[in-house]
């Protein structure tokens, strides 16, 4: 990401009111990321929907759950976000067997198939029982290379610090192009995943410290 400043974002835990704004940031977040193109078929018609049902799906769901979701609001609008499982909530969206006839309907049993083949893989490469995993995150297309990826992640890092015993966070990318964001960030590659033709990096940032703390 380019090193231009911008001025920081106003963090907020989102809640179900949000949760419009948050499909739609997504949506545009992973439109064009090889592995959901992958996953959902992009070279067949019918991608942009199937993507659509997948981040409605999962965002209603993780709101079902109470599951906490960071947001950036920068003058009221939400220009990035962050899914977090906890780990003491290790069972989660893709355990539901709601969530999955839902998006069976909406995306079909191939797609299903291959994103559950895929989360199923993902949670295999996780280094231990006590880690918060980031299933999506993001930020706007719009405001990215503006350094609010740093503020969102270092959000994530804040509220996950608040818990004594986990041990870190995990998340991971198909796309090259976030790898060494991911790494100036602290975190270290701890797995790959072949996802079609797509080298899906897993990586893991052990016990991030709160800025609270370390600007003391």
């Amino acid at each position: 990401m380019p090193d231009a400043t911008a001025s920081p974002a106003r963090i907020c835990l989102l809640d179900q009111g949000y949760a419009r704004e948050v499909r739609s940031l997504l949506y545009h977040a992973y439109r064009h990321e090889p592995t959901f193109a992958w996953l959902f078929e992009g070279q067949r018609p019918g991608y942009e929907r199937r993507l659509r049902v997948m981040v409605r799906e999962w965002v209603r769901q993780h709101f079902y759950l109470q599951l906490p979701a960071i947001g950036l609001l920068l003058d009221d609008r939400l220009i990035g976000v962050a899914l977090i499982v906890p780990p003491q909530r290790r069972l989660g969206v893709a355990d539901s067997w709601a969530w999955r006839l839902r998006m069976i309907l909406g995306t079909g049993l191939r797609c299903t198939r291959r994103y559950l083949d895929y989360q199923a893989a993902l949670a295999a490469c996780l280094p231990g029982r006590q880690v918060h995993v980031l299933p999506l995150l993001g930020v706007h297309p719009q405001f990215q290379g503006q350094q609010h990826g740093e503020q969102l992640l270092q959000a994530v890092h804040d509220w996950c610090a608040e818990d004594p015993n986990a041990e870190g966070v995990v998340l991971d990318t198909g796309n090259p192009h976030y790898l060494a964001f991911y790494q100036r960030q602290g975190y270290e590659e701890i797995g790959e995943v072949a996802i079609g033709p797509i080298r899906e990096r897993v990586f893991f940032h052990p016990n991030p410290v709160s800025s609270k703390v370390s600007n003391l």
